[in-house]
C-alpha cells in the first residue's frame, strides 16, 4: 500500500497562521481538529492563568493536552492516538513555542 501524499494544511492558533504537513485528507482533518483543540486550550489557560507571556501559555496548554492524552491512555490501557496525530500535535506546540520566542 502506497503512503498517502503529503499535504500542507494551514491552521490558525490564537490568530496566527501555521502551515502543517499532513498525510492526506484524513490526517489534514485531524490536524484541523487538533489545532482547534489547542486553540481552545490556549484560550482557557490564558483566561485562567491571567498570564500574557505566550511561551508560558503555550507550555501550559501543551501540558493540558498531554495530560488529557495520558489520562485517556491510562483509562483505555493502550495507546489510543496514532503516532501521526501525536507528531502533528508536537509540531503545533513547537510552532507555537517558536512563535513566542521571536
Amino acid at each position: 500500500m502506497k503512503p498517502a501524499p503529503k499535504k500542507t494544511v494551514q491552521v490558525k492558533i490564537q490568530g496566527r497562521a501555521y502551515k502543517i504537513r499532513a498525510d492526506g485528507d484524513a490526517s489534514a482533518a485531524s490536524v484541523n481538529r487538533a489545532a482547534a483543540m489547542l486553540d481552545e486550550t490556549i484560550e482557557r489557560v490564558r483566561i485562567r492563568a491571567g498570564t500574557v507571556d505566550s511561551v508560558d501559555v503555550a507550555v501550559l496548554a501543551a501540558l493540558n493536552v498531554a495530560n488529557s492524552l495520558v489520562l485517556e491512555r491510562e483509562t483505555r490501557g493502550a495507546p489510543s492516538v496514532p503516532e501521526a496525530r501525536v507528531a502533528a500535535l508536537i509540531e503545533l506546540v513547537e510552532a507555537a513555542l517558536g512563535a513566542g520566542a521571536s
